[in-house]
């Protein structure tokens, strides 16, 4: 999807070259909100953005949902890594990844040596209030979607802590999340204390 392009500032151009053609790479739980602050990201700094998520399902010609269905999660997990791969070599981007794709070592290593993560926190009510906006999230068509949200923060959430970066994804209007994205870029990258 095209972004809509302005001259980015000094600020941004800064943050650009300190990240030297590597993707900036979110991870975090469904409903953190990578692919909204992802977009919003990218066109602050003019770059792509590209959705994990998305390229998967242009790929397989099926939806997340379908491939769950018909392949099982270790298949679709498989071609996530894949996917994520190739899309590491495309450079300056931004690149919203799947909730489970951080869980995997290889994904982990090929982002930490090509790209800068950061992992977009929520607090379970928040997740909650999101997803239930949505009803096609495959790991919650269960009877107990709470009980399975609370199972993958246990899970995911010591291990999304790895990230170079953290941002808390609150209830605020996006850009302040945006900005906070930036913030933390640059602590990361030696540009602020």
């Amino acid at each position: 999807m095209a972004n809509s392009k302005h001259n980015p500032g000094t600020r941004e151009q800064t943050l650009l070259s300190a990240l030297g053609g590597r993707p900036i790479v979110l991870i975090g739980l469904m409903g953190a909100g990578k692919t909204t602050i992802g977009r919003r990201l990218a066109a602050r700094l003019s770059i792509p953005f590209r959705d994990a998520d998305h390229e998967i399902e242009a790929a397989a010609n099926m939806s997340i949902a379908e491939i769950f269905e018909q392949h099982g999660e270790a298949h679709f997990r498989d071609g996530e890594k894949k996917v994520i791969a190739r899309l590491m070599d495309d450079g300056d981007q931004v690149l919203a990844t799947g909730g489970g794709a951080w869980m995997n070592e290889e994904t982990r290593q090929l982002v930490g040596e090509r790209g800068v993560s950061v992992w977009l926190k929520a607090e379970f009510d928040v997740l909650m209030a999101r997803v239930r906006r949505r009803s096609h999230r495959p790991l919650l068509q269960d009877p107990d979607p709470e009980g399975v949200m609370h199972r993958l923060i246990d899970a995911r959430y010591p291990v999304y802590a790895l990230a170079d970066a953290t941002v808390m994804s609150v209830a605020e209007p996006h850009e302040v999340i945006v900005n906070s994205v930036i913030e933390e870029l640059e602590k990361t990258l030696g540009l602020s204390d």
